[in-house]
């Protein structure tokens, strides 16, 4: 494609060298350039791109997009000035593969929590439903049935875009995607098209790069600023911030309540382990997920499949059939009568969900051990809250290692720790090592106990030193289940 085709939807401040140039693939990472590519150099929260211009030109760049433009410059490459790389990468990668979302149903679902499960169910009843569809998701991005592995809850925009195009290319007709608020402070979203949008809820997340809750709420709200008019969106109309996150939105307001009036309803009629029985405006479904936020984001899934035209009565077969997504509050049964709980809960409110989901189904018949821990190098502020709630929920609370990256694993736990009183501290147990920490919860759980694992859920490795090391809290599990017999 020529470069001046690929710059038509931004406003270049200045232009050096050939505007007709033949580009043959864009990138933001010089170490993927190939001969003929265009390089965007951007500004990024640990790099500056700029600082890679001259590698990139060396691997065969022909145009390079900047904020700044070199004082040296090489014969034959193109340079191209504008106000904002971060704004102009995604329409420059839009253009490139081909608008690949104008041809997909594309859904976006944003919010703390319930992003990955709602985004994963609404695939997984698409494709029940008998379409080719993709999935952009922070366990795994999938073009129909074949899996891409995902680094981050949305790609960039330009990965971001070729993931869109491979799916539009295999036939799919929908996709939905998890939009988090990096990619929509990011701008990483901003040239897609969007037929809806769901809004699950927001609590206390990511202030280690927002700074405040409002910058986070904002960055969520953006998204459905971002909507046209021709879009839907669905929102918690239990979450405070709901009604917040539409109120400047041109596409059509649709609402989900378990607690009030609204256009999406539900009742949680019966709970135990193996699934629950809801009322859904009014029909009466079996599913296998519990806790009532699970009921809450399987009333968002209905809503869009509704907004989408399927009827209640299809869409409600479907859900029936689902299963819970890996690592979101997924049982794992002891031969000795107790049950492990894993999943991915990394925030105060994720922490206190699962634990109200496990205390629905226990009804006060077992004890709660809890295995949590906090992640290193992100909001430190949350530690001290999460250690409250799991205190508070708990019988006795194990605090260990989660994902410390460059911090010290003490130093974190000290920090959640620091949240407790006296009183409180005699519920818990300190051990760094997660693997000994998940084997004294197993060693001290009896028939009909609760222990949840919480922190990494599909997680297969833990973060040190910028060293992934496999680990898999389901394998220690049921490694350590392998031993035991039945009381």
């Amino acid at each position: 494609m020529k470069l001046d085709e690929l710059l038509k939807n931004i406003q270049p401040i200045e232009i050096i060298g050939d505007a007709k140039a033949e580009i043959t693939g864009v990138n933001i990472d010089s170490r993927r350039i190939e001969n003929g590519h265009l390089f965007v150099a951007m500004k990024g929260t640990q790099v500056d791109g700029h600082k890679f211009i001259p590698k990139a030109i060396e691997l065969g760049a022909k145009a390079v997009l900047c904020e700044d433009m070199p004082e040296e410059r090489v014969e034959g490459v193109t340079y191209v000035k504008v106000e904002s790389t971060e704004d102009a990468v995604g329409k420059v990668a839009t253009l490139f593969y081909g608008d690949p979302s104008s041809h997909l149903t594309l859904v976006g679902v944003t919010g703390t929590n319930g992003k990955t499960t709602i985004a994963t169910l609404l695939y997984n009843m698409f494709r029940k439903f008998g379409y080719k569809v993709g999935l952009l998701s922070t366990v795994c991005n999938y073009i129909d049935d074949k899996p891409v592995p995902a680094d981050h809850t949305t790609p960039d925009p330009i990965e971001l875009n070729a993931l869109l195009s491979e799916m539009v290319k295999a036939g799919c007709e929908y996709a939905f995607m998890e939009c988090s608020s990096h990619a929509i402070h990011q701008k990483r979203i901003g040239a897609l098209k969007f037929k809806g949008g769901i809004f699950t809820n927001l609590t206390r997340d990511h202030l280690d790069y927002h700074k405040t809750f409002e910058n986070y709420r904002d960055a969520k709200k953006a998204f459905f600023d971002g909507l046209g008019k021709d879009a839907f969106a669905i929102t918690n109309a239990d979450d405070k911030n709901g009604m917040v996150m539409v109120q400047n939105t041109k596409a059509t307001v649709k609402t989900y309540s378990v607690r009030q009036m609204a256009d999406f309803r539900a009742k949680l009629l019966e709970c135990h382990f193996e699934g629950m029985y809801l009322d859904i405006d009014n029909h009466e479904v079996g599913v296998q997920f519990i806790g009532k936020f699970n009921v809450s984001n399987l009333l968002a899934v209905y809503g869009a499949a509704v907004m989408l035209g399927k009827t209640p009565e299809e869409i409600l077969v479907a859900m029936s059939t689902l299963h819970s997504v890996n690592g979101r509050l997924e049982p794992i049964h002891s031969p000795k009568g107790y049950t492990a709980v894993v999943d991915y809960a990394h925030t105060p409110d994720a922490l206190e969900n699962v634990l109200n989901a496990i205390h629905e189904v226990l009804n006060g018949k077992g004890h709660v051990i809890t295995v949590c821990g906090a992640g290193g190098n992100r909001d430190k502020g949350k530690r001290p809250l999460m250690a409250q709630e799991a205190v508070k929920q708990s019988d006795t609370v194990i605090i260990t290692s989660d994902n410390p990256r460059f911090e010290e694993p003490q130093d974190i736990i000290n920090d959640m720790e620091a949240g407790l009183n006296a009183k409180q501290m005699d519920k818990v147990i300190t051990i760094v090592d997660r693997k000994e920490a998940i084997k004294t919860a197993c060693k001290l759980a009896q028939k009909g106990d609760v222990i949840l694992v919480a922190g990494k859920g599909h997680e297969n490795y833990q973060d040190i030193k910028g060293v992934k090391h496999h680990f898999d809290d389901h394998e220690i599990l049921r490694d350590i289940f392998a031993t035991q017999t039945e009381d």
